[in-house]
């Protein structure tokens, strides 16, 4: 029983930082334009 009192605070602060490298993708940008690369293939640049 004591091994959860080491886990429980080390899930909690993984998934922080998982949240936190979710919300700093949401604000730099990195999903604004999800079609864009998949379409970008397709265009022939000549």
């Amino acid at each position: 029983m004591t091994i959860l009192a080491y886990l429980i605070p080390v899930a909690l602060f993984l998934g922080g930082i998982g949240l936190l490298a979710f919300v700093w993708a949401l604000r730099s940008g990195q999903y604004d334009d999800v079609d864009g690369a998949a379409e970008r293939i397709l265009i022939d640049d000549e």
